[in-house]
């Protein structure tokens, strides 16, 4: 559990209770032969909280407010407050046979009967005052020890070899780009290095363009001596308590890198290098939580230096100077903030330019299985490549055929030693499968490496030598989530001005607005739902009567039946992103008939303009009409919508009329057949609203005193417009019987 005590940590007053020095403590352990480490269980957790200040750790869950009884991680006083406690307790013995930094204890003796003797007092006291152990972390009667960072025996004191092991463990470069890595790195310390140009000059010529790459006996002795100098305790220095530590970070897409350095006059010394591959977990995360995870790692591995002192932490991300006032955390940087918090550091901004030796360890060969000229891949890669073809159903559907000898597939690809070749024009290009972490590995090398150009010429250079479906989309994603070309590239594009309003038509039936209404009304067919279509340029609008669980293809068979029949198929339809707008099927129908999708952007509905202007319209008149019962013996909703469309459509329908468009509640004009279609229709909704209720001749005979004035007098104007259309449009010899027509 991680909890977010930035707030109160900014207005503590730091606790001033100095850590002892690490090379006080370790100069007490001379001439000693055996030794025990105690480690504590949750060393902070058996710390009690004063009660009256236990208000002020108080979080809030989904069960709760609660507050800690304990002292928690993350407070800024945790160390200093565990430290005091520690000394408290041993303090008759400290320095004597125990010394204890943090919740790390070590017992040290000359012979084993003191050794005993010197155990069982700490193990009384840790018992005496109710503290317990981690059996598991702790080793009793060792004659060789690992604590703070050294190794410690009675030959004395030795480094922990993993400060030196990123650098001594360094594969050889296999590229121009690995080797100007780790020049840059090497270079940085060269004033430490004697006669470093002279050294180096083997390997620096392999960078040059007039070079050929070939890696002689005589590289490899200057790697091996640039190595060896970086390891060489002339160049590491050992830390000075008395001065403030400076920790570099850096993150790439592959790895971690890290430096623990002091000033030493004007250059800094370096005391301790670190790197780390970066977990599969992680590489799909964002340039921001990589470089946290990098300060977070260097953090908690140097915690014996840097816990409890000031330092000064220094990374090429700029954002990372405001991690302790981002409000929005996911758990993982809740938890990882927790551990930095308890740090005293100022976070300074170093240009990437000057930041090359943890730039270089967070890009070590073996993290990035990085690429080697032509296609002479590392073996971890080639074998990446080969099992992430079997995941990827249409490059292994390939090699099936190849393997199937298809004659048509194998003129176009080809498999060498497991590998899948494009060939096009004598120029082989390597097939890389739908894999995030390969694609971007490649995009990394022909994009970061290559001078961050943009998409189109990193997918240009990529294409070169390799191939898949959607390089140039992948491309595009990659450079616009590049943190350098972000911060680095100037602006080439005019700013957004403000949002403008949608271009005015130029006839009806070109663009529509759609949206969905909740009437609240259910009827006993289940219609519950208005879905309303509006044209744009005549405001001319059409209310169908859906059920609540329709789904997109009911909406694409009402849409046909009452608009695409009478008036045409539109441009382009303005939507918002309802599921059913944003389903595949929609977007199919639309492309087949040439219709244009244009969604509005999430949480803008005002951007769908009519559509919605409708609906507030009609939600305003539901709401004076509607409340649960029937009027005037026909279903609420069908009458509602019967109404709304005759009030709305009294002048749009001019417009469409003009254009030859439609008639409304009528409807087609546009030909023969479509008019009788129309009608037909019509009188299938009359039908079905009869099964519902009163028919609408019914309510007519029943006579208008029934219905409110304002009402009866709508009502039978739209029926005497229906009834005059009807005359219009059916005419003897246009599809129906001679002379009959089916209003009366």
């Amino acid at each position: 559990m991680c909890i977010d005590y930035r707030d109160l940590n900014a207005i503590t007053v730091k606790n001033r209770e100095p850590l002892p020095r690490i090379d006080d403590l370790l100069d007490r352990v001379q001439g000693c032969r055996y030794f025990s480490k105690i480690d504590l269980t949750s060393g902070y957790h058996q710390i009690a909280i004063r009660p009256e200040d236990q208000h002020k750790t108080a979080f809030h869950t989904r069960y709760g407010l609660y507050e800690f009884v304990v002292m928690p991680f993350g407070l800024c006083n945790a160390p200093g407050t565990f430290q005091h406690a520690m000394n408290r307790i041993f303090h008759d013995y400290l320095d004597k046979f125990v010394i204890v930094y943090l919740d790390d204890i070590l017992i040290f003796s000359k012979t084993v009967e003191e050794h005993v003797a010197h155990l069982d007092k700490v193990l009384s006291l840790l018992r005496q005052h109710k503290f317990k152990i981690n059996v598991e972390k702790c080793e009793f009667g060792r004659t060789r020890v690992l604590y703070l960072g050294h190794e410690i025996s009675a030959e004395g004191l030795k480094p922990d070899d993993a400060k030196v092991a990123n650098i001594r463990d360094w594969p050889p470069p296999q590229s121009v780009t690995e080797m100007r890595s780790f020049l840059g790195m090497t270079s940085y310390y060269r004033t430490f290095v004697k006669n470093y140009s002279i050294v180096a000059a083997p390997l620096t010529d392999l960078t040059r363009l007039d070079t050929p790459w070939e890696w002689t006996d005589e590289c490899e002795a200057a790697f091996r001596h640039l190595k060896h100098a970086l390891t060489y305790y002339e160049v590491l220095k050992l830390p000075d308590p008395d001065k403030p530590f400076i920790v570099t970070t850096d993150a790439s897409q592959y790895g971690i890198g890290a430096v623990l350095a002091q000033q030493e006059g004007p250059k800094l010394r370096p005391v301790e290098y670190m790197s780390k591959k970066m977990s599969s977990q992680k590489l799909a995360k964002s340039t921001y939580e990589k470089e946290l995870y990098a300060v977070y790692k260097a953090l908690t591995h140097w915690r014996h230096n840097l816990l409890g002192r000031f330092f000064i932490l220094r990374t090429d991300h700029q954002t990372l100077r405001w991690m302790r006032t981002q409000s929005v955390l996911s758990d993982a940087l809740k938890c990882w903030i927790e551990v930095i918090e308890q740090n005293d550091f100022d976070p300074q901004y170093l240009k990437g330019e000057y930041n090359k030796v943890a730039d270089a360890l967070s890009r070590r060969p073996d993290f990035s299985g990085a690429l080697i000229t032509e296609f002479d891949l590392t073996n971890h890669v080639t074998q990446s490549l080969v099992e992430a073809y079997r995941e990827d159903q249409f490059m292994s559907e390939i090699i099936r055929r190849l393997q199937a000898k298809d004659k048509k597939t194998s003129a176009e690809f080809e498999l060498v030693n497991g590998l899948l070749f494009l060939e096009k024009a004598g120029n082989k290009r390597l097939c890389v499968p739908n894999s995030e972490s390969l694609r971007s590995l490649f995009l990394g090398e022909w994009h970061d490496a290559t001078g961050h150009f943009g998409y189109k010429k990193t997918a240009a250079n990529l294409l070169q030598r390799f191939w898949w479906p959607t390089m140039m989309r992948d491309a595009q994603l990659y450079v616009e989530t590049c943190q350098v070309c972000q911060r680095d590239k100037p602006r080439t594009q005019a700013p957004l001005g403000l949002l403008k309003p949608l271009p005015i038509l130029e006839r009806p039936g070109w663009s529509l607005s759609m949206d969905f209404m909740d009437t609240l009304i259910t009827t006993k067919s289940g219609m519950c739902h208005i879905f309303v279509i509006v044209d744009r340029f005549s405001k001319y609008a059409r209310l169908v009567a859906m059920p609540e669980t329709a789904k997109t293809e009911y909406m694409i068979r009402m849409f046909k039946e009452n608009w695409v029949r009478d008036f045409g198929l539109p441009k382009s339809i303005i939507s918002d992103r309802d599921v059913r707008f944003t389903n595949e099927l929609w977007k199919v129908a639309a492309a087949e008939q040439g219709t244009q999708l244009q969604m509005t952007s999430g949480n803008h509905p005002e951007a769908k303009g009519q559509a919605e202007q409708r609906n507030r319209a009609d939600a305003e008149r539901a709401k004076e009409k509607m409340n649960g019962r029937m009027l005037f013996g026909r279903p609420l909703l069908v009458r509602f919508v019967d109404e709304k469309v005759v009030t709305h459509n009294d002048a749009p329908i001019r417009a469409m009329e003009a254009q030859g468009l439609a008639q409304a509640l009528g409807a087609v004009v546009a030909s023969k057949t479509a008019k009788i279609a129309a009608i037909q229709n019509k009188l299938r909704m009359m039908q079905r609203e009869e099964e519902e209720g009163e028919s609408l001749h019914q309510i007519l005979e029943r006579g208008p005193t029934l219905l409110p004035p304002h009402l009866a007098a709508q009502t039978a104007l739209a029926i005497a417009r229906a009834k005059q259309q009807v005359r219009m449009t059916v005419q003897p010899g246009a599809g129906t019987k001679s002379g009959h027509s089916h209003f009366k």
